[in-house]
């Protein structure tokens, strides 16, 4: 039979706490990666439906534009649908139209808002489409810190 002497109690305890100790701190550790990890990710997602938002738009205008001439200078715009949507186009204040003339419109393409501007000019480039999609509604642009934006600019 083994007898311990008095230096060596508590040594096992002593121990114990210190491995428990490591395995915790190496245990949060993989946490907070794994955290960082899903928010990279949900943020490259999030930019992806911004920018896929933004170039909805950019295209929407570009087939007004192009195929109806919707944005014409001459001639008040007529009402268009993208996405099954109607647009509200906000028209130039100015009458007669003046250069440059302005139009822009907001909608919500598979629930991402998109502004997009549309601008007239003699100069080249006579059209300039400036198209701004998020990553969230359009009510939600102002109140959410998570929203994201990204631009497509189109110039011809």
């Amino acid at each position: 039979m083994k007898t311990f002497r008095k230096t060596e109690r508590g040594f096992t305890l002593l121990m114990a706490a210190l491995v428990g100790s490591l395995v915790l701190s190496l245990g949060l550790s993989i946490v907070a990666i794994a955290r960082k990890s899903v928010t990279l990710s949900s943020i490259g997602r999030d930019s992806q439906f911004a920018f896929y938002a933004a170039d909805t738009g950019a295209e929407c205008a570009l087939y007004w534009d192009i195929r109806h001439g919707l944005f014409a200078t001459t001639t008040p715009p007529i009402t268009a649908t993208c996405d099954g949507e109607n647009l509200i186009l906000d028209t130039p204040a100015s009458s007669p139209f003046t250069e440059p003339y302005v139009i822009s419109f907001q909608y919500e393409p598979n629930g991402y808002c998109t502004e997009v501007t549309v601008t007239k000019s003699a100069d080249h480039p006579r059209t300039e489409i400036h198209a701004d999609g998020y990553s969230v509604t359009c009510a939600e642009i102002s109140g959410s810190a998570r929203a994201l934006q990204r631009s497509v600019e189109l110039r011809y």
